[in-house]
């Protein structure tokens, strides 16, 4: 033990250190106090797992077993006679359950059945109740949970949007990238419209991100009050580009603020989508790569990923755009789980006022825009060497460029063993 004023070592605690002459009785004290709280008493233990609902067996069980306490059924009952502590007496007032229920429901015990609620207020606040005096407060206090428990119902978050270009969803999708197909997506939260679905050799290139947003906000004339990404580096180019385009503003969203990073899973609208797009479209994709695959006419090298992006990408690309604009003029049906309204996407999104919701965006110059041009060195393919050397494959053989898949599957075939595994260095 040391003195707190000088540091000298006391050794033993005295009341007084020897060094400086402060009084350090206190030390004694707090020294006592700690090693009574290291050591349970006997008292403690019971009322711990009394309070816990244990049965007076189990008490029994847990005092010897881990405590080395020894005690007899007899000695127990009347301990807990002698400590006040009863099952079936000495009932806590109604009033104070009353209390204790109500600060449990405004927080996470707005959950809890009648069961976890009695449960709670024995073990948290050492009470003693009946569970039908538990089951009638809170059916007093907390109908409509009773309702949502009953139904079997989680109450989810309600989504909400002012209108068209309010907060614009962004995220890429992997499902195709091991075939060497990256997609990239975005979604108006309002309308659900589907504003770019792309396929190309990166979806993590954030020149590439950037790029496609630059292209939107261009035909548009239109930049969102708001963007909503994940944490991925490759957005960061595009949002550094969309933050400057806001400084300007003067809105409570203008500059940085008019950013949200969020998880993936969080990022509710556009992953919402990707389930839509998964079971209507993806799959097939994903099945025809798959099945090249297995016939061993695919090994997930960067030469093979590299020509299915040759052969593939022209005809993907259009089945996007004809699933985007399949979706953009479907109708959607109303959910519950939303305050936006329902209706075609294209029409929610250009006649907004029809559904009583403003137009977000901010208008953008051409002159605004062209200080922020990006350009990819990269190749459609995804390898400047490779994509020569693909073309000249192409042109030699007189190959068609395929208009469907069952073409694109033939043209993969053809080219890979005109390549040969010799060639692949050529």
């Amino acid at each position: 033990m040391f003195c707190p004023f000088c540091g000298q070592d006391l050794g033993t605690v005295q009341v007084f250190c020897h060094s400086c002459g402060k009084n350090v009785q206190f030390l004694a004290q707090a020294e006592d106090n700690s090693s009574a709280s290291n050591s349970p008493t006997e008292e403690d233990l019971i009322r711990k797992y009394f309070h816990a609902g244990y049965s007076n067996n189990e008490i029994l069980d847990f005092l010897g077993t881990i405590h080395n306490v020894k005690l007899s059924l007899h000695s127990l009952i009347y301990k807990l006679k002698s400590f006040s502590l009863s099952r079936e007496k000495n009932y806590t007032s109604l009033d104070v359950v009353r209390t204790a229920i109500e600060q449990e429901l405004k927080g996470p015990g707005q959950h809890y059945g009648y069961r976890l609620m009695w449960q709670t207020l024995r073990q948290k606040y050492g009470m003693t109740v009946k569970r039908d005096d538990v089951m009638a407060l809170i059916r007093e206090l907390d109908p409509s949970g009773i309702e949502l428990r009953s139904r079997r119902r989680f109450v989810r978050r309600v989504y909400s949007s002012d209108g068209p270009n309010h907060v614009w969803h962004i995220d890429g999708y992997d499902k195709l990238k091991p075939f060497g197909l990256a997609i990239s997506g975005c979604i108006d939260g309002y309308s659900r419209k589907v504003l770019w679905l792309v396929c190309q050799a990166s979806n993590n290139d954030p020149g590439v991100i950037a790029q496609n947003y630059l292209k939107c906000v261009s035909e548009r004339g239109i930049v969102p009050m708001r963007l909503r990404t994940d944490c991925g580096t490759e957005n960061g180019m595009m949002v550094a580009v969309h933050c400057a385009l806001r400084s300007s503003h003067m809105d409570d969203f203008a500059g940085a603020a008019s950013h949200i990073y969020g998880s993936s899973t969080a990022n509710q609208r556009i992953e919402s989508w990707w389930s839509y797009f998964r079971k209507q479209r993806s799959q097939f994709w994903m099945d025809l790569m798959n099945d090249l695959k297995e016939r061993h006419l695919f090994s997930g090298s960067h030469e093979h990923t590299c020509l299915v992006r040759f052969v593939f990408m022209d005809v993907l690309q259009r089945d996007l755009d004809e699933c985007r604009e399949r979706w953009n003029t479907h109708t959607i049906r109303p959910v519950k789980q939303s305050r936006c309204p329902s209706g075609k996407p294209d029409v929610m999104y250009y006649l907004s006022h029809r559904f009583g919701g403003t137009d977000c965006g901010f208008p953008v110059t051409p002159e605004e825009l062209s200080h922020f041009r990006t350009e990819s060195a990269c190749s459609p393919c995804g390898d400047n060497h490779l994509q020569a050397r693909f073309e000249d494959l192409q042109r030699r053989s007189g190959l068609m460029k395929p208009l469907n898949w069952e073409s694109c599957v033939d043209n993969y075939i053809n080219l890979k063993n005109m390549a040969g595994t010799a060639d692949w260095k050529a």
